[in-house]
Parts: structure tokens; sequence; C-alpha cells
């Protein structure tokens, strides 16, 4: 709605502020009650913007801050934009209250105008005004100047950037702060969400979703009659009503025209219900040179200064400011900022568009081009736009490339990728073209972190019709690239093999990376030797080349499969990658290969190397807008944690991961899914933790990220006396035990030969689990695997005679020793226990000792099986259990710590039978615990196995 009075209400300005009450209650009210998202979604003129200034007189009024910024149609690779416009207003007011934080200084790529209220800021510079480290900035400014709102409107026009940076403050929102967003839903790019990716408030946020609806013929009665007086009669209110449709921009336009002219009745105005004629009404009462700056203000479609205007009016600097002038007085045009001037909405300026005579309007397209270059940074997304508006399709092709050039470099890849479509859907393109557009279009779209959107987008690049044999093999290829390192699909191989006809019609660097990718990374690569001699090939097709990305690809994929077996060349390769380079794409293979190097010292059992991978990575990631591997190096931080032994809270970091991320494998599965089922199985949640296994085990197939959760599957299975399914875990499909034989993925410490050459030994198999633990020692001999090391110690262990039981204890005992050294007290109290029950008959002492350790870890650790197995082991050897010296006889109508146990049982559904198993009893004792807890708790099984619903905050 358009604004300029005072309302009688007295919050707010326009014309009367009606058919808006439940919405403006509910809006204020949630915006009260911090932290909160609002959104607001409706078409153009239906009042969101009315509705908006209404509440933010409200807050303003209860003394929040309303921090204010909107988003425009023809935007420039200008990155937070509307985030920065809002900020403007807010540094000013936060560093009058007291000194900023560093992590403000942020913000100053974003507001270099008042960099001087900005501290330092803080950790690399290269790291500011990227998208994390902005929204720190921006959380700091709104808790500085809370309680406070930030307003974007319109945000169906923003930029990808813009998007992603509203994703991560809603999703972590200062607690005395909201967040109030306004869009149109028609004009969302097609499958894109709102911010980007999906998303759901968080626990403890409050939020609406408000649609304003047309308003009713007695909405419309109020309006007309705060407007018209005693001129609102009936029959004026429903012609007015038969024109708008209840749209209240219409309504307001049409009432402000009766009320500025001597025409009484709606029909008298000649118009119809479009608002062209409207507008057209106001340029007529303009002097010539009023309109002709209007004029210009149109086909320019954003704010424009002063200057730029004259410029486009053809105006001397005099003559400019009394047209402008003109303009505003006649509501035409509006002062949108400092020196700042265009429409009041996009219909107001569409309609003095479309009012234009055809050579008019593309006279002023090549004078907005010739303006428009003339500044001191040439906003290449307008000329483009306005080159192709003048006719000029072969000058727009290549100011659309240059703005998608420009566009990439700054990070806006959505805007590249909006130009780079265009370009391919120009008909009668030249093949030179259409390769070097999909290509970059193709590269744009391939770091999104929404998995299917960016799939889908790279499948419609290769449909492009003309697309060279050579091209369309590099856009497969990275599609493949994306969908198994994105989406963990196995079928993204099968892409890649596709390419190589394809890449064997250009040049060679193309195909050395395809061969790079396979070797390294395909379930069916070969041997370790195999993998080998197929990227030295590929390095050698490199080798002379002046192809830097290419020559990056290949040296990343060598250096994988380095990494993969632990070779000790692999810290050498990855020192050597270039953490800063002018092009970008060289740096981003870096960030991805030492993302890449944290897993694989993880898998080797090397977690200190793991931890400086890691940082490293972090840093990178943020450095170079890369959300994708922020997102895998979060991953890693959640699981390095759990193998450090914190797994309190493990779950909830677990869910509050896959809430701040699109749904992908990542997140329901790989290793932290891994994590989820090892530690169900360690409390006894049988079902739930072989539903975690079988999950990412379906979704990774044979390759090594599949090695972890096939080996705790084969556990699970093992510990519920069903050594046939343990087997059939490893064994396949997918057979993961060929896998890493046929690989000599020796060094991946993830316990899967251990547990193979337990259940060989279960199912009489002694010579070969005898061979298979040989295999594995001289596999990781000379490798810089810690964990590797532990694992042939417990295969030893293993595989002692029965009659030396001291000799196994040896062996378990350094295995443990190995995992302490590494950090993982898990590992390490499993094999203290087992040295404990191996020394149960010759040395109870010893034994009660181990037992002891081990039952205390898995005690903190909350693995209530285990430690029932330890107690158990402890009460057969006749020893009082440490961890039960002191404990209270009773607990009344409180449970104790093994009702509590059963408790969390029967929450998953747990049968008496299951919790016999969990946590060794009798059948009998686990039905008397099971009735306690159900009598003390005075409820059922069916109500205890119900989904609880979160606290309300």
């Amino acid at each position: 709605m358009p604004v300029g009075r005072v309302s009688p209400g007295g919050h707010g300005t326009g014309s009367v502020f009606v058919g808006r009450d439940a919405e403006l209650r509910q809006l204020v009210a949630v915006l009260r009650t911090p932290p909160s998202v609002v959104i607001v979604e409706g078409e153009a003129g239906i009042g969101k913007s009315r509705l908006v200034l209404e509440a933010s007189a409200l807050l303003r009024a209860d003394g929040v801050s309303v921090l204010e910024g909107g988003c425009h149609p023809l935007r420039e690779p200008l990155p937070f934009g509307p985030v920065a416009d809002a900020l403007r207003e807010a540094v000013p007011r936060a560093a009058q209250a007291g000194p900023l934080p560093r992590v403000t200084g942020a913000l100053s790529a974003l507001v270099p105008d008042l960099a001087d209220l900005l501290p330092d800021p803080a950790g690399d510079p290269e790291a500011v005004g990227q998208r994390p480290t902005v929204a720190a900035g921006v959380r700091a400014v709104l808790a500085a100047v809370a309680p406070a709102v930030l307003v974007v409107e319109d945000l169906h026009w923003a930029d990808e950037a813009t998007r992603d940076l509203l994703l991560l403050v809603a999703r972590d929102l200062p607690g005395q702060a909201g967040l109030l967003l306004t869009y149109r839903a028609g004009d969302l790019p097609p499958g894109v969400p709102l911010l980007g990716a999906p998303y759901s408030l968080p626990a403890g946020t409050a939020g609406a979703e408000i649609t304003p609806a047309a308003l009713t013929e007695a909405d419309l009665a109020a309006m007309a009659r705060s407007v018209l007086g005693a001129g609102a009669t009936p029959e004026v209110v429903r012609a007015l009503m038969q024109r708008s449709g209840g749209l209240p921009l219409v309504i307001e336009e049409d009432l402000l025209t009766l009320a500025s002219t001597d025409v009484r009745a709606p029909t008298a105005l000649g118009v119809s219900r479009s608002l062209r004629e409207i507008i057209g009404q106001r340029l007529d009462r303009l002097p010539p040179a009023a309109a002709a700056l209007a004029g210009g203000a149109a086909v320019l479609a954003v704010p424009a200064s002063e200057r730029l205007l004259g410029r486009m009016a053809g105006l001397p600097e005099e003559e400019a400011a009394d047209a402008l002038t003109g303009a505003l007085a006649g509501s035409v045009l509006h002062e949108l900022g400092p020196d700042r001037y265009g429409f009041a909405h996009v219909l107001a300026g569409r309609a003095v568009y479309e009012s234009l005579p055809g050579p008019v309007r593309t006279r002023l397209h090549r004078r907005a081009v010739e303006a428009l270059r003339e500044l001191a940074e040439p906003p290449l997304v307008q000329i483009a736009h306005h080159t192709r508006q003048s006719g000029d399709v072969t000058g727009w092709l290549g100011q659309a490339e240059a703005a998608a050039v420009q566009a990439e470099s700054m990070g806006d890849l959505g805007t590249a990728a909006d130009l780079l479509q265009q370009v391919l859907e120009q008909p009668g393109l030249a093949p030179e073209r259409v390769a070097r557009a999909a290509l970059a279009l193709a590269r744009a779209t391939q770091y999104g972190t929404d998995y299917g959107r960016t799939v889908a987008s790279m499948r419609r690049i290769l449909a492009t019709p003309g697309l060279p044999a050579a091209t369309r093999g590099v856009i497969r290829r990275n599609l493949s690239m994306v969908m198994y390192n994105q989406g963990g699909d196995r079928a993204g191989f099968a892409e890649l093999r596709k390419a190589v006809p394809d890449l064997e019609q250009g040049p060679p660097e193309q195909l050395a990376r395809a061969l790079a990718i396979l070797a390294s990374h395909a379930p069916d690569g070969g041997t370790a030797a195999e993998q080998t001699a197929l990227l030295e090939r590929a390095m050698a097709l490199v080798a002379d080349s002046g192809d830097e990305d290419s020559r990056s690809v290949v040296t990343s994929n060598y250096l994988n499969a380095l990494c993969e077996h632990h070779d000790p060349r692999a810290p050498a390769v990855l020192a050597g990658l270039p953490r800063v380079h002018e092009n970008l794409h060289m740096v981003r293979s870096t960030v991805m290969s030492v993302s890449n190097a944290v897993e694989w010292a993880l898998d080797g059992g090397d977690d200190e190397v793991a931890a400086g991978h890691l940082e490293e990575a972090g840093a990178l990631a943020v450095r170079n807008d890369m959300s994708l591997m922020v997102m895998y190096t979060d991953s890693y931080r959640l699981l390095m944690s759990w193998l450090a032994g914190e797994w309190d809270g493990f779950e909830r970091e677990v869910e509050d991961f896959r809430h701040r991320y699109v749904p992908n494998p990542l997140v329901t599965g790989g290793l932290l899914g891994t994590a989820q089922g090892v530690g169900a199985a360690a409390k006894g949640h049988f079902a739930l933790a072989v539903a975690h296994l079988e999950t990412a085990l379906a979704q990774d197939g044979a390759t090594t990220t599949s090695i972890p959760p096939a080996a705790a599957l084969a556990r699970a299975r093992l510990a519920a006396g069903d050594a046939d399914g343990a087997w059939q875990a490893l064994t396949g499909p997918p057979d993961m035990l060929g896998f890493v034989v046929r690989r000599e993925c020796w060094t991946h410490s993830w316990d899967l030969v251990p547990a193979a050459v337990e259940i060989l030994l279960a199912r009489g198999e002694r010579a070969r689990a005898e061979e298979l633990a040989g295999q594995h020692a001289a596999g990781i001999e000379g490798r810089s695997a810690p964990g590797s090391v532990a694992e042939a110690a417990l295969c030893r262990g293993l595989l002692a005679p029965a009659e030396r039981p001291a000799e196994a204890a040896a062996a378990f005992d350094r295995a443990r020793a190995q995992w302490l050294g590494i950090g993982r007290p898990y590992p390490a109290a499993l094999a203290g226990e087992r040295a404990g029950a191996a020394l149960a008959d010759t040395d109870p002492a010893g034994a009660t000792a181990r037992l002891n350790a081990s039952a205390e870890v898995y005690r903190r650790l909350g693995a209530t099986s285990h430690e029932a197995r330890c107690l158990r082991r402890l009460k057969d050897l006749g020893q009082v259990p440490a961890a039960h010296v002191g404990r209270r006889a009773g607990y009344g109508e409180r449970l104790s710590p093994r009702e509590q146990q059963v408790h969390d049982l029967l929450v998953h559904g747990a049968t008496n039978k299951d919790i016999a198993a969990a946590l060794f009893l009798s059948p009998r004792t686990a039905e008397h615990h099971a009735a306690a807890v159900l009598r003390k708790l005075r409820t059922t099984r069916e109500q205890l196995a119900q989904p609880q619903d979160p606290p309300v905050p």
C-alpha cells in the first residue's frame, strides 16, 4: 500500500488501515516474544508493506529497534545488500551504546562508509564478508541494539548470498531479536525455497506465516470514507470493488486520484482496473522534464541518484533538480534513501514503463547503457539488461557473460546462474559460446547445498541443444561428483563412465580428471596398485598442461588415494596445495582436499592430525564461502567429540545439525549415522541401532564410507548371538570385507577386520581368520595409522590360543593403551573388557581391575548395556562391582539406577526379552524391573513408547 499521510489510528501512515487487524495483532504478538521469525507472503499490492509499516510503528512505540532493508528486481552482485541497508541505521546506534564486539568488524565490507565505527575484523582478514562471518556480525549488532527486529522486504528479489545470510541468522537469532520478511511466492525463482534452503523454526523460536487476503467491500467502504468523506457512496464503493478486486494498492490509487481531481465517480476516470492509467494521469499533470525524468527512472527499474536520473532524461544539473522536485511533488517518484529516488512500488514503475512508446523505451535503454558505463563501478547486470532491452542481442550476450563472471567472482553464484541460463536459452548460439556458457553455468550450480535442485539444474544443462561432446563430458563429470559427494549416490560413477567417451574427444586434461576420480573413488576401482597406476597415468596427462584447474583436480585425487592408504608421502603433497590463489577453483579444490584429509586421518585413528586438518579446513571453507564444506567440517567436529567420549548430548547435537542443513546422506547416514548406531547398540537399543546402521550401509554401498556401518552392524548382530547375520553384514551385499581385501583398505580402523576375525572364529574358520589377520598386519606395515596398530593387537588377542590367556590379555592391553593414546575411550574400554574376560580364570584380581575400569568408562558414556555386561562378569567372579559400592539400599518412589536403565529401554519400545538381553538379566528380573518402572511412573508401556512433544519454550 502506498503511504503518505498519518492514519486516524495514529500508528503509521497512509489512508485508514482496514481489514488487517487480526494479521497485525498476530504479527506484533509474535515479534513481541523474541526470538521470533514472521514471514508475510502475498501478491503485489496486497498490502504487505503497509502491514509491516503499522507493525513497525507499534514496535517502535514499545522501544524496539526496527531495522529496515529491501530487495530490488535488478540486483547487482552485491551480496547482503538489503541487510547492509538495515545496518546503516543500526551500527551507529550500537556504537553509541558501547564498544562493539570484534565479530562486528566482519561487517566493514558491507558498510564501508561506517567502517570507522566498527572494530578491526577478528581472525583471518580474508574471511571478512563471508556468510557465516557476516551472520555472526549481524547477530552481534542485533544483540547490541536489542530489543530489535530486522525487516527485509521483497525477498523474492534477493540474491543468493542474502538468502543464505538470512537463513543463518534465522536459525540462530539472539534472544531479544526478531526477523520479519515479506515476499511474493509467484516471483520466487522456480523450485527455490524462500531462504535458499528449506527452513523450519528452531526450538525456542516463535514464528508465524501470514498471508493477507484481498479486502472485503466493507473494508473498502471504510477506506473510501477516510479519503472521500460523503463522496464514498455505495455506488462508488461497488464500482471501486469491481475495478480493484479488493487489491489495496489499486483501491488506494483510485481513491487518491478521485480525491485529487474533480471526478467523483470511478467510471468517469476513464481507466480500467489497471494501475497503468492511474499513473498515466499523474504523469500527464507533470511538467515535460519531470515526466521525462520519471520515464528514465522506470527504465532503470532500481533506485537511482539525482545525477543518474538527470542523465537519463538528458537534462542539465539544475533542470534535473527541478524536474525531480516536480516528480516527487506529483507523487510519481518517491525518496527511497539518501540521494536515491524511485517508485513507491514496482507496479507504479511498470505502469510508467509501459506508457512509454516503444522507440522511446529503446532509446532510454541505450542511454542507460551509456550512463551506467560511466559510473566508477559499472553495474554489469544492469548494463546487460539494458543492452538486451535495447535490441542489441549480440552485445547483450557478451555483457551477460561478463556480468556472470563478475557475479561468480564475488560469490553470487545465483546471479551468475540466472544470467548464464538466459544466454543458453538464446537460439542460434555459436557452439563455442554454448560450450563456454554451459561450463560456467555448471560450475556456478555445483556448489549448492540443496542436492536435489543442483542435480536437476545440471541435468537441464546437459540437455542443452548443440552442446559439444567434450563440453558435455565435462559437465557430466561434474554432475557425477555432485551426485557422489553431496548425495552419496553411487550412480554418479555410472555418469562418470558415460562421460569418458565424450572426454576422449577433448583436451587430455579433462580425460585425466575423469580417470583420476574413477581411480580414487569408484567402488570397483581395483587394487591399490591398479588405483595408483591409473592415477599416475592421469598425472602424466596433466604434467605439462597449463590447465591449473585440471592439475589441481588430478593432484587432489592422487592425494586422496595416498591419504586413503595412509601413505607417508601424503603430508608433503597436501602441504604443497595452494591455500591462496587468484584462481578460486584451485583454492576450493584445496579446501576439499584438506576436508577429505580429516576423514582419512580419522579412518586411521590419527585424531591429533585430524584435528589440525579440521581447523584449517573449517577456516578455509568459511573464507572461500563454501557452504557445503562448512557442513562437512561441522559434521567432523560432531564426530570427533563423540570419538573422544563426549556422548552426553550427542543425539541432540546431531538433531540440531540436521535441522541446520538441507537433508542429504551426510546428514542422515555416513559416519554420524554410524556413531548413532554404535551408541544405540551400547545402550541396548538394538532395533534402533540396526536401523541407523542399515540406513548408512544402504545409502553408501561398497565404498570406504561403508566400512564403519558394516563393521558396527556386524558387531551388533554378533552381540545378539547371530553369527550368520553378522557375517552377512560384512559380506553383503555390499561385500565390504571383499571390498577391503580387494582395495587393500587395511588402514581403515573402524573395527571391520577384528569383527571379521571374531566372526570367523565363531563360525569355526580359524585358518581363514588367521589369513585375514596376517593380510591386515602386512597391509599396515609402514603406514601412519595408529588405529590400525590397535586393531592388529586386537586381532592377535582374538587369535591367541585358549590355553594362553595371559598372551591374549597382553595383546588386548596393548590395544587398550593404543586407543587411550589416540584419545578414544570407547574402543579402549572394549579392549580392556576383553583383557579382563581373558584373565577371569587365571588372574581374578587382574580381571576385576580391568572390568571395573571398563565398567566405569561405560557408565560415563551412558553405554548401559556394555556396563551391565561388565557388571555381570564381575558378579560371576564373585566381586562387588566398584560402581555399586556405597549405593543406597532404597529409592522409595524414585527410580533406581537399574530402573532408570529399564525406563530408557521402555521408551524405545523394548520388550521384557529385549531388556533382559540388553542388561544381562533373567527374563523374570527384567519383568520385575519393568513393572516397577510402570508402577512408580503411573504409566503404561504404550504411553512411554509414544513420541514426546518437545518442551514448550
